[in-house]
Parts: structure tokens; C-alpha cells; sequence
């Protein structure tokens, strides 16, 4: 798959730090558009497998113009699952490439990976962002089914997904998230677990799946996808009056709003999942109660942060 271009969103910050994001994640950009090969632009399905099973590979994602209310752009991407002689091949989108080993869905010999030497197959990522969000639509054909979603933030190897025993020791960071079907768009952020054992960021790959079961659902399940992004929350990449923008949280005393915010100003809170709990301008919002936890306030200007009891 041609990449067409390599976009950094960049955030110029009082450390120096540059605040990368996923090329494409807006699925705004198309390959081979109307034919059966047609993938966004920096991601990969199946008619761009490797394996000894490549040549059964089928289009299992098209461009759809149904997008959120919220987007900005035209185009989310439609991953679907089919079923060949019984068998369910779940929808497969990924930043890295996939590898078809064996008819058996849930062989070790399937997976998707980081072709490091290949900037087709391969999305670098240098930073480490606190979470990974998007926007979905799921629909299933059981209510009880789940969608996948995992982003693994890894060094310089060829990572594996699923994870195997060699890439265990090159893992960074890991975001993780199997979801039921949605009521309409949904958007979903996942904080990444700095886990380890490994500390140098070199590589992301992300998978999108129909189903967090290799051959689990029904053909006909489908997963929107669109407006993927990386978030960064650290006080240390906000300059000075962004970091007096920012709130605390006591579950006993409400929202407290700093005095730097004007009245007029917008927030949106939403829980972990993306699900929206409260928004308002920061009057509206002073005094409201929430429950303890971890939250997500993202600000009028399009930053945001996680804050928590």
C-alpha cells in the first residue's frame, strides 16, 4: 500500500517536545479508490496480507461517507466480516501488515505486525501519548458480540499482534479494548499502560477488528472507524496559560473551576469510554458533582486532559 504522505500534527511546547499523531487517522485519504484493493491511505487490510494464505485474501474495508455528527471530514473507514465456507474472517484494519498463515482463525500463524523496514507497513511514533481515541460505529449481529481495538506503542522490532514471546520485551505501552455494539457514533479513549519492560518508543501498531474473537460474530458485523487520535496530557507539554487553564477534581466538592477560565468558555467531560457526562460553558458547569473516578475535559480549543479524584 502507497503512503502518500507522512503528516505530524505537531505541538510546539515549552520543552521542545513535538507531540506526534497516526498519519491519516481521519481516514480522509484513499488508495485505489472503487476498486476491490481500495484501503485509507497508511493502513492495511487484507488485500495487502503477506503469508502463504495472501491470495485468499478479500476487500473487507471501503470509504463510507456515514460519519459523526462531529467530524470535520467527509469519510470514516467500514471494516466488515464475511464468511467463506463456513468460516467468519472478522474485519481486519491496521497500521501495520497482516499475515495470513493459516485457514484456522485462531492459529498463532495469523497476525498483524510492524514491518519496521517498510513505511507502507509501519507507522513510527517517537512520543509517548497518554491515550488513544476515536470515533465507531458497531454493529453486530448479536448484541453480546465485541468489537477490538489495541494500540502497542513498541521499539525498534517487528511487533506482533497478537503478542508473542519475541515481541514481549520490546513493548512500550499498551491500550486496549474490547466494546459492545454502539447506539449510533460512539467515541471511545483508552489511556495506554506504560508497561514495559521497554522504555524506547520507536513504533505504533494499531488493529481494528470486527470481533475480539479470531473467527468470533457473523458475517455482515461492522465496525466504522474514524478520527483516530493521540492524546497528551502531560502539565510538562502545556505552555503557561494552558496549564492555568486546567481544573482539580474532589468528588465531595464538585468541579472546581480555575479562575484563569472565562465564564464563556466551553468543556465537555466525558467518562474513559468516550460517553459524554456533562458539557456546558465553565458557569454552567461550576458546583455540578460527579462521581470518583477518571475523567476526560476537553477544553473549546480542542486540548484536553484526564483528571481524576
Amino acid at each position: 500500500m502507497i503512503k502518500f504522505y507522512f503528516s505530524i500534527l505537531s505541538i510546539f511546547l515549552t520543552t521542545g517536545i513535538i507531540a506526534q499523531q497516526i498519519d491519516n487517522g481521519n481516514m480522509e485519504d484513499w488508495d485505489d479508490l472503487g476498486s476491490s484493493s481500495e484501503e485509507p491511505s497508511n493502513w492495511n487490510s487484507f488485500m495487502s496480507a503477506t503469508g502463504g494464505l495472501a491470495f485468499f485474501g478479500s476487500q473487507q474495508v471501503e470509504q463510507s461517507s456515514d460519519v459523526s455528527s462531529s467530524s470535520t471530514g467527509m469519510y470514516s473507514a467500514r471494516v466488515f466480516s464475511k464468511s467463506t465456507l463456513g468460516i467468519i474472517a472478522n474485519g481486519n484494519l491496521t497500521l501495520g501488515r497482516i499475515n495470513m498463515g493459516s485457514s484456522t482463525p485462531s492459529s498463532p500463524d495469523n497476525y498483524n505486525f510492524s514491518s519496521t523496514t517498510d513505511g507502507d507497513f509501519s507507522q513510527a511514533l517517537t512520543t509517548m501519548p497518554d491515550s488513544l481515541v476515536f470515533w465507531v460505529k458497531y454493529n453486530a449481529n448479536s448484541n453480546s458480540d465485541s468489537a477490538r481495538v489495541r494500540a502497542v506503542i513498541h521499539d525498534d522490532y517487528d511487533y506482533r499482534d497478537p503478542t508473542d514471546a519475541g515481541s514481549e520485551s520490546h513493548t512500550v505501552a499498551v491500550a486496549s479494548l474490547n466494546y459492545l455494539p454502539t447506539n449510533g457514533w460512539e467515541r471511545k479513549a483508552i489511556p495506554f499502560q506504560y508497561v514495559g519492560p521497554s522504555t524506547t518508543p520507536a513504533f505504533i501498531l494499531i488493529t481494528f477488528t470486527t470481533n475480539n474473537i479470531p473467527g468470533g460474530g457473523s458475517a455482515g458485523d461492522e465496525v466504522f472507524i474514524d478520527d483516530v487520535e493521540l492524546i497528551y496530557n502531560s502539565s510538562s507539554e502545556l505552555n503557561e496559560i494552558e496549564v492555568k487553564k486546567w481544573v482539580a477534581y474532589h468528588h465531595t466538592l464538585g468541579l472546581q473551576l480555575s479562575q484563569q477560565f472565562e465564564s464563556n468558555e466551553f468543556l465537555c467531560i466525558s467518562n474513559l469510554m468516550g460517553q459524554k457526562i456533562h458539557s456546558g460553558t465553565t458557569e454552567e458547569l461550576i458546583g455540578i458533582k460527579l462521581k470518583s473516578g477518571m475523567y476526560i475535559v476537553s477544553h473549546q480549543t480542542g486540548s484536553s486532559k484526564i483528571i481524576s479524584e
